[in-house]
């Protein structure tokens, strides 16, 4: 699924040929807060595209398949099964999202792998979501964008302030394998902000592009201020960061950190393959190339060389990486979808074990591990009917997502030749030339227009509409999706039918308008219960021993304020999400929480009903934007936009209270006014009846 990235731009516990050196102590600076000192190690790891939940009844599930991780986040903390999503769901900004805490409005990728940006003149650009934290937009095809805004932005128009901020000033070392958008994606913008246009690095990339990706994209270490592993690094420069950041370094890219971490050699994957790109080039292998072979290999060996906080990126397992050009995808239970499971079962088997000869065990360590989002399945049935996977392989005589030419279907079935560019996708985001205002007539029309289409599903022969929800503007700021950079704001969103994929095309349908694309069956971006849900292990000091839970509803902002509250450390900002009470321990809570556990769980579940996107308020307001987008009757239109601008500001409000409630009790040990709560509660169980009050 990291195609785009790329494009852009048995276990053997080995590292070198020699074992693996003992870990490191982490250097007496570095000061997690964690109760009795018990969290000397953090490993985070996120995943592309990995599910928990089965997308075949009959074939045991992704995690399923990885019984050693799978086993070690249930045994030693808590599976969450209802952990969900921001909008759009898609890679870069979900894992954004976990990253910050933010959602999209708060850190600019609303739209994502790439989106659009309105232009001056004619129709939108191209900005790429993955770009390092501090570069601006990177259009691949202009070197002079009309944006020239932070990529990772906030409202106020400044940089994102970066997830490793926090460790580095408690004095830890952090390391990053792939993770977005914390390590250089691209050679195109991020080498020139991190080094410098005249720098040896921008040479580089001009003179032997390929061998500069392979040196610089895809690796990083943060370090705290006078640390020795960063002594030949560059300044870690974040000019927006609160309380500013002047004094840290930082090693960026394969060549500048492998000789910190395998100093004995060129540094090898867990099955004692040296690291190159599939170019036979040492160095960072691509996105496209981070299995847990090799990503769990940078993981531990930055482990075992100062770096006690990590965070690791992991391909998905269901697509044929490198394969040539047109190969299709696997499905379900296929024979080399289930050998790559088993690959990467075997990866965790070894890192573990590798990990544990070095003292890094469950009783001194925090995992926290995610996927960014489900992925659909769009494919025939398989063969056989009963096939499972494991005992019988799966075989798929039809396989891929039905691609949409939606400048063909609007042209020929509702003679709309509005000029439009998409961010093609299941959940197209659609920007109309010229930006037009949210209930312009060309709008209205536009979204009727799209209501209207009806195509013939290739897998059934079934005639149905391809619409599953619309959103204008004021619904995208109700779902966390307008930036501060309004020339990302789409002017509709079209949530789809997950089985289809909107783009643009010619405006006939001489070529197919609707066809099945084999290269690719995994959709995502909709609204949808096997998208939208993913899962979340941490497991641990601190963490419960709750095993599989699936009746906490939590959502991707709540994963950095749980891992905060576990190590004792705080951002300099409120986050959007909430610490996760039910899976902590009493050992690693403030007293007043303790006392107040059910008080305090009770106000964050409504604030998630109001705040998360995919919760409640957001499924109601997107079911009233839709329908008043659809409408004949524009008063409606305007009516509902006008109540959705309402409910927006007040729960920008109450969510803002509702956190300070939240945030005093879990990181200063404010107990919270019983009275206050159940006042707040009331006002988001309000808010609710008048969203549900909205004509749906």
């Amino acid at each position: 699924m990291k195609l785009l990235r790329l494009a852009i731009v048995l276990a053997v516990l080995l590292t070198t040929a020699a074992t693996p050196a003992v870990a490191q102590t982490p250097a007496a600076t570095c000061q997690l807060g964690s109760p009795k000192g018990t969290i000397q190690h953090v490993i985070y790891l996120q995943f592309d595209n990995v599910h928990f939940a089965r997308d075949n009844p009959n074939v045991p599930s992704d995690l399923e398949q990885m019984p050693h991780l799978l086993n070690f986040i249930t045994q030693n903390g808590a599976l969450l099964t209802q952990q969900h999503t921001p909008l759009i769901a898609h890679t870069g900004g979900d894992i954004a999202t976990v990253e910050t805490g933010l959602y999209p409005d708060r850190q600019g990728l609303a739209v994502s792998n790439t989106y659009r940006y309105f232009t001056p003149a004619g129709p939108s650009r191209t900005g790429v979501a993955f770009t390092y934290w501090t570069s601006p937009v990177f259009d691949p095809g202009t070197t002079t964008p009309t944006d020239t805004s932070f990529n990772m932005l906030g409202p106020d128009g400044k940089n994102v302030p970066a997830p490793w901020v926090p460790f580095t000033r408690a004095g830890c070392n952090v390391g990053a394998a792939g993770v977005a958008n914390a390590v250089l994606e691209n050679t195109a913008t991020d080498v020139t902000t991190v080094f410098g246009s005249g720098s040896p690095e921008a040479q580089e990339v001009a003179s032997n592009a390929d061998q500069a990706f392979a040196d610089f994209v895809g690796v990083a270490v943060h370090c705290a201020q006078g640390s020795s592993v960063c002594a030949s690094g560059r300044p870690d420069q974040l000019p927006n960061e609160s309380g500013g950041y002047d004094g840290f370094q930082g090693l960026f890219g394969h060549k500048a950190v492998a000789p910190v971490i395998s100093p004995g050699g060129p540094l090898a994957d867990l099955n004692g393959r040296t690291i190159q790109d599939p170019g036979g080039r040492q160095g960072f292998p691509g996105f496209d190339g981070l299995t847990p072979a090799v990503t769990l290999s940078y993981i531990a060996a930055m482990q075992e060389h100062g770096m006690p906080v990590t965070f690791g990126y992991l391909s998905d397992a269901h697509d044929p990486h490198f394969a040539p050009q047109g190969t299709p995808t696997y499905g379900p239970g296929q024979a080399e979808y289930e050998a790559a499971l088993m690959d990467y079962d075997t990866g965790f088997d070894a890192f573990f074990s590798r990990l544990a000869k070095d003292g890094i065990t469950a009783s001194n360590t925090l995992l926290v591990v995610t996927a960014d989002e489900g992925d659909h399945f769009v494919g025939g049935p398989p063969s056989p009917p009963d096939c499972d996977g494991v005992n019988v392989a799966c075989t798929y005589p039809q396989i891929g997502q039905i691609g949409l030419n939606l400048t063909g279907l609007l042209s020929t079935q509702a003679g709309v030749n509005t000029p439009f560019s998409v961010h093609a996708d299941s959940a197209p985001a659609i920007y109309l030339d010229g930006q037009p205002g949210r209930e312009d007539d060309s709008v209205t029309g536009f979204a009727r227009a799209l209501a209207s289409l009806r195509v013939d599903n290739p897998y059934s022969g079934a005639s149905e509409g391809i619409v599953g929800s619309l959103a204008g503007e004021a619904e995208q700021r109700v779902l966390h999706m307008v930036t501060g950079d309004p020339l990302r704001t789409p002017t509709l969103v079209l949530f789809g039918d997950p089985n289809y994929y909107g783009a643009t095309g010619s405006p006939d349908c001489e070529k197919p308008c609707v066809a099945i694309n084999p290269t690719a069956a995994w959709d995502h971006g909709d609204v949808g219960p096997d998208i939208n849900t993913t899962w979340l292990g941490v497991a641990g000091p601190g963490v419960q021993r709750a095993g599989v839970d699936s009746s906490i509803w939590s959502d991707h902002a709540d994963v950095r304020p749980t891992l905060l509250a576990l190590t004792g450390l705080r951002d300099t900002y409120s986050s959007d999400g909430r610490v996760l009470f039910e899976v902590l321990s009493d050992a690693m809570l403030p007293s007043a929480v303790v006392d107040q556990r059910a008080l305090l769980t009770g106000l964050a579940q409504d604030y998630k009903r109001i705040n998360a996107p995919v919760a409640d308020l957001g499924l109601s307001t997107l079911a009233a934007s839709s329908l008043a987008l659809q409408a004949a009757d524009t008063t409606q239109l305007a009516q509902t936009d006008a109540a959705l601008d309402d409910l927006a500001t007040r729960r920008a409000d109450l969510a803002t209270r509702i956190r300070a409630v939240l945030e005093g009790a879990a990181f200063n040990g404010q107990r919270a006014d019983a009275t206050r709560v159940a006042s707040l509660q009331s006002e988001a169980h309000a808010l609710l009846d008048d969203a549900a009050a909205l004509p749906h």
